[in-house]
């Protein structure tokens, strides 16, 4: 499966946004979810994104 940028921008937003939604439901306010949960699960997904391209990156090119 081929992921282009816009593949995958709409997945990394689409998992942030089922995460926070859940978040959302919990005794915390939304302001809070919103102000904490969001930034942290974007800079944690980002995070990951870079390190899963270059893994993938890694596994190319000494397949």
């Amino acid at each position: 499966m081929d992921f282009d940028a816009l593949t995958t921008a709409v997945a990394f937003v689409a998992l942030i946004a089922v995460g926070v939604g859940g978040a959302s439901m919990s005794p915390m306010t939304l302001e809070t979810t919103l102000m904490m949960v969001l930034p942290s699960a974007v800079v944690f997904g980002a995070i990951v994104l870079v390190l899963g391209v270059k893994h993938g990156e890694y596994r190319a090119r000494n397949a």
